[in-house]
């Protein structure tokens, strides 16, 4: 405890008392002068205890004075005597200097931000997708785009390159009707082969939420889409290259030119969703899609004034998360559009047309699955000499899976991870895919072609998985469907699929 002077020198006197108590103890003096003596110190002692104890009351009870102001030598304030105990002032030198560092502060994380970082006018998630792949086949098959080329049984292929931009442009946090965007370049191999390869547009678009939905799961979705997109078709048109679990894609994809973007407006909705918010789980009762587009492809104009309709409507099953049913949903498709054919070098009229219908099962129930698709073309295609003449063509693709591992639990989801880290998991697969051009010709000169598939997918991160798939290429007339080597395929792929 710490006393003021006055106190101080109390407490000096009371010692000098006793000093001269212990002098007069020595010199023997009387029985009167010593009680005396002692009188004279026990009013000394009690006196102190009186006053040290006023002293701790004082302290207890008084408010704590406010700090005192440091005052520059310029009569600037500059800080706090509890932070300057040792009484010093702060120089106008110290605060400039102070400030100078501030500003440098500033300037290197601007000049940071400048250089190191990419800077857009809106938020923009960017995304990506790459694969690589290494192929054997049996027999040899056409050395590909290089000349002079010999017959090959391996090698090694980029197949796929992609890179998206997505975001939105107004973010409506009230109602959700948000404006929302989507740019996606995409790399891939020529088709057929060549040393040619390109890097285009695919999605491009602006997505508008005209009904509000508030962020609730509970309320029905409806949107419109305008620009180069998808079409609303089926299954496997609308699987994402990234996430489609089979490396090769339908062949009626190809067949048909459905698996091509076309560019117009389409609107998509659902009604009555079934909820389950401890599992994270919404499936709508009914779904649909609706759509008007050029039909003339990605990244061209329209080449005629038809157009092409399309339309999709799906229905769940309505029961419990809980149910072996859940997941479960039968969808149909249909499309229409309008051809400029060409006999030659002359434009053929009436135009031609593709019509198409679609009706598919999807099953999803963790860890089983199944799908199956149907798809019926029915065109009217330009015969060089001949003119017109309808086809009709016809595809059935069959996929069932079996899923184990934690990656796709909603228990595994939810938790907390160090960067890209995620459970492994496995999925093993059959597919069973048919493709016959056109269904009215004989055996002898048929097309059909048939790909079984074994294959085995591992999911090492949320964007990245190696495929094994063992295809074999079955046609019903090899030198009409396969002229190159006329024979059936046996075929390899491992492919590694990562993404950012």
């Amino acid at each position: 405890m710490q006393f003021s002077k006055k106190h101080r020198k109390k407490l000096v006197v009371g010692a000098s008392l006793l000093a001269l108590a212990g002098t007069s103890h020595a010199a023997a003096p009387s029985t009167e002068e010593l009680e005396k003596k002692i009188e004279a110190l026990q009013a000394a002692v009690d006196s102190l205890k009186q006053q040290l104890q006023a002293q701790k009351t004082a302290t207890a009870t008084a408010p704590t004075p406010a700090p005192a102001a440091i005052v520059a030598t310029d009569g600037v304030p500059a800080a706090s005597a509890d932070a300057d105990p040792a009484g010093q002032v702060a120089t106008r030198q110290d605060i400039d200097g102070l400030r100078a560092d501030l500003e440098n502060y500033k300037y290197q994380q601007q000049h940071d931000h400048d250089t190191a970082q990419a800077l857009t006018l809106r938020n923009t998630n960017i995304n990506g997708t790459i694969q690589t792949r290494y192929a054997v086949e049996t027999p040899a098959v056409s050395g590909g785009a290089a000349s002079p080329s010999s017959p090959r049984n391996s090698g090694f292929s980029i197949p796929l390159a992609l890179v998206s931009f997505s975001g939105s442009l107004y973010k409506d946090y009230k109602e959700g009707r948000n404006l929302d965007y989507r740019l996606q370049l995409g790399y891939a191999q020529s088709s057929p082969p060549s040393a040619n390869t390109y890097f285009n547009v695919q999605d491009a678009y602006l997505r508008y939420s005209p009904v509000p939905s508030g962020g609730d799961l509970e309320n029905p979705i409806f949107n419109l889409t305008l620009g180069q997109q998808l079409l609303p078709f089926g299954l496997e048109i609308q699987t994402d290259e990234s996430l489609r679990p089979v490396i090769n894609n339908a062949q009626f994809l190809n067949g048909t030119g459905l698996g091509f973007r076309q560019i117009g407006l389409v609107a998509r909705g659902d009604y009555s969703p079934n909820v389950d918010y401890s599992s994270n789980y919404r499936a709508p009762l009914f779904e649909y899609a609706i759509g008007v587009v050029n039909g003339s492809g990605p990244n061209v104009q329209d080449n005629n004034n038809n157009k092409g309709f399309v339309a999709r409507a799906t229905y769940t099953l309505p029961v419990d998360y809980t149910s072996w049913l859940r997941e479960l949903k039968i969808g149909a498709s249909y499309y229409q559009g309008g051809l400029s054919l060409v006999n030659g070098t002359t434009t053929v009229n009436p135009l031609g047309y593709d019509h198409f219908y679609g009706v598919d099962v999807y099953y999803n129930h963790f860890p089983f699955g199944a799908t199956y698709e149907y798809v019926q073309a029915r065109n009217k295609d330009a015969i060089s000499g001949v003119g017109t003449t309808g086809v009709k063509g016809q595809s059935q693709t069959f996929t069932a899976f079996y899923t184990w591992g934690e990656q796709f639990l909603n228990s595994s989801k939810s938790q907390a991870k160090y960067d890209d880290y995620w459970p492994k998991s496995y999925q093993a697969f059959a597919r069973w895919d048919q493709w016959n051009p056109n269904v009215d010709l004989s055996s002898a000169k048929s097309a059909k072609s048939t790909i079984a598939t074994l294959g085995l997918n591992v999911f090492f991160a949320q964007t990245t998985k190696f495929q094994l798939n063992l295809n074999r290429y079955l046609y019903e007339n090899a030198a009409v469907a396969n002229p190159a080597t006329k024979s059936d395929i046996s075929e390899l792929l491992a492919q590694f699929q990562f993404g950012f």
